[in-house]
């Protein structure tokens, strides 16, 4: 293993510990029906059929088992098999018989077969396995892992089958990264958007309403429109203009676009009185085509560059939606520029700058992405393979050219374009894509977008996908994880809460906190009803960036003294205070 990747290496003893799971759970559970045992971002899992449901104090178990194997040095090996042998082999594994006519192609005429291989893990147990592990179980490290959590899983993702048992595990490179795993995780919990967002008055769900369709309050609504105004000045300032359009519309338009073959199933869909098919749109390109389509444009009014936020629908199942990170009704800031094969660049670097600026607000430090087709599976996207390759092509070089270096990505592409997606690293060092902008040659030419040339000849336009939070309510679930709650002062719904000390101060409160709203500050006023601590920890709770404190002191000084979140304390004049907020502010202080 010495001459492999760390990536690979750690993929490799993922993946032999799923093995080592299976063993330890046939051990413990003989008649034990085996599913699929992958590896995953942190770890791995193994799905069981077994006569009872697998508890905590059974994973200690599992656990010890895996570790005792672990230190047996076990050796893996693998060996190809015929379908008849492997039939043999698993003739009480009705999950992996299963497989094997799978991928011999039995039953299905024209299906190329697989090579079976088998693995084996010492003597101790075999599975129906392509590979990729350990040479021997010395080189798993015992305190690098552990057995996490419990879930169920239908049979191969279908919940017409059989419903398994699926048994997680994280695995490292050691003791210590494991560790650190874990302090992320319990980080997360604390930051958790499900909880902090209610907690904090952003947002809410409603039983009547349905699961994944936020309600959003006062304060959630005004920092969706803070972020949403934020894109839009990005925008302004590049000549984008907006545009709306409805939410609904005839399938024919899906059709067209190829959305409908490829999604329909995950459309919500509308029949009229008069029985003509609709539906909820779940992107909004297509619409946009057909503004850009109400007349012939010429070379000289081009690039064409239309923003819209709106929201699109799609239909999830229940057990999908999470939050604000997958819901149902979704929030685009989507814009879609229409150019010339010679515009590209520019218009790219300018969606790039705006990423830049946008993000650089949030301290997010980003990384590139090129999300390219998978040339093994062209039926998934639409166009030509000519018409992919060479749009990759120009997203290369460009990436190139912009001085970047970006990690590629097949199979990540959208289903009409290649994308460069940014990737941003939160406070607790999680990787999340988070920009995208997408080059889609195949949309013009369904829709058959042209333009007049300097010869009077038409020409095919290019189209640019571009959003830069791709949805309000997964960024937010974002930004809220990032800030744990505590946005910057520009983009807090509240920006300062005046508590006077006592009812004797409440008039000199109200005057400073009507001079605040007068400057365009979002501040409450905290009633003298309760005890100045209670008052104080209330704001604190909420997260407001700043508490302004007025009795005897400030109000014979016509001062204020002003709390930050740091507990740091400072006696000010009102001005000076409101002058340093507009600063943070304009300056879209971190």
């Amino acid at each position: 293993m010495a001459d492999q990747a760390p990536h690979e290496k750690l993929d490799h003893i993922r993946h032999s510990l799923a093995h080592l799971l299976a063993a330890a759970v046939l051990k413990e559970f003989p008649d034990a029906k085996l599913g699929v045992g992958p590896t995953v971002e942190n770890g791995f899992y193994y799905d069981f059929l077994l006569p009872r449901a697998v508890t905590p104090e059974d994973l200690k178990t599992l656990e010890k088992t895996m570790r005792s194997l672990v230190n047996k040095k076990l050796p893996f090996t693998g060996r190809e098999v015929s379908a008849a042998e492997a039939k043999k082999l698993f003739a009480h594994q009705p999950f992996k018989l299963e497989l094997i006519d799978d991928f011999t192609g039995a039953g299905q005429p024209g299906k190329e077969q697989e090579k079976l291989t088998v693995y084996e893990t010492g003597d101790v147990f075999m599975d129906l396995c392509r590979g990729g592990h350990v040479e021997n179980t010395s080189e798993i490290p015992a305190d690098g892992f552990k057995l996490d959590k419990i879930a169920g899983a239908y049979w191969r993702g279908d919940e017409k089958n059989q419903q398994l048992q699926r048994i997680y595990g994280l695995a490292f490179e050691n003791k210590e990264k494991l560790k650190e795993y874990e302090a992320m995780v319990e980080e997360a919990k604390r930051r958790d958007h499900k909880i902090l967002g209610p907690k904090l008055d952003l947002f809410t769900f409603s039983e009547l309403v349905g699961p994944g369709l936020p309600l959003w309050t006062p304060k959630g609504t005004t920092v969706r429109n803070l972020l949403d105004d934020f894109v839009w000045q990005l925008r302004k300032k590049r000549g984008y203009l907006q545009v709306d359009i409805p939410h609904i519309t005839k399938k024919d338009l899906y059709e067209t676009s190829g959305h409908w073959d490829k999604f329909k199933d995950e459309l919500f869909k509308i029949e009229t009185r008069e029985k003509h098919l609709y539906a909820m749109k779940p992107m909004n390109c297509p619409h946009h085509t057909q503004i850009y389509a109400r007349r012939q444009w010429s070379y000289r009014e081009l690039p064409q560059r239309y923003a819209n936020t709106t929201k699109v629908y799609r239909d999830e199942q229940s057990g999908e939606l999470a939050g604000l990170a997958r819901v149902l009704s979704i929030t685009q800031d989507d814009a879609h520029v229409f150019c010339r094969n010679s515009q590209i660049k520019d218009e790219i670097f300018k969606i790039w700058d705006i990423v830049t600026e946008f993000y650089g607000a949030f301290g997010f430090q980003l990384s590139v992405r090129l999300s390219l087709h998978d040339p093994e599976h062209p039926e998934k996207y639409l166009g030509t393979p000519e018409v992919w390759h060479g749009a990759e092509e120009h997203l290369r070089q460009l990436v190139k050219e912009h001085g970047a270096e970006a990690v590629e990505a097949p199979g990540e592409a959208a289903l009409y374009g290649p994308k460069i997606d940014f990737m941003g690293k939160d406070a607790i060092g999680r990787s999340i894509q988070v920009a995208t902008i997408q080059l889609d040659m195949n949309q013009p030419e369904r829709f058959d977008l042209t333009y007049v040339n300097e010869k009077g000849e038409k020409e095919r336009i290019v189209m640019i996908h571009a959003a830069i939070m791709g949805s309000i309510e997964r960024f937010l679930s974002v930004a809220i994880e990032h800030f744990a709650g505590a946005f910057p002062v520009w983009l807090s719904p509240v920006q300062a809460t005046v508590v006077p000390v006592g009812e004797k101060f409440s008039e000199y409160g109200r005057g400073v906190y009507e001079r605040l709203c007068d400057a365009g500050i979002r501040a409450e006023f905290a009633e003298a009803d309760e005890s100045l601590g209670k008052r104080i920890r209330a704001a604190e709770m909420m997260k407001i960036p700043y508490i302004v404190v007025v009795g005897e002191k400030e109000m014979a000084a016509k001062t204020v003294n002003v709390r930050d979140r740091t507990g740091e304390e400072k006696e000010i004049p009102l001005a000076e205070f409101i002058e340093k907020i507009e600063g943070e502010v304009r300056e879209k202080t971190l």
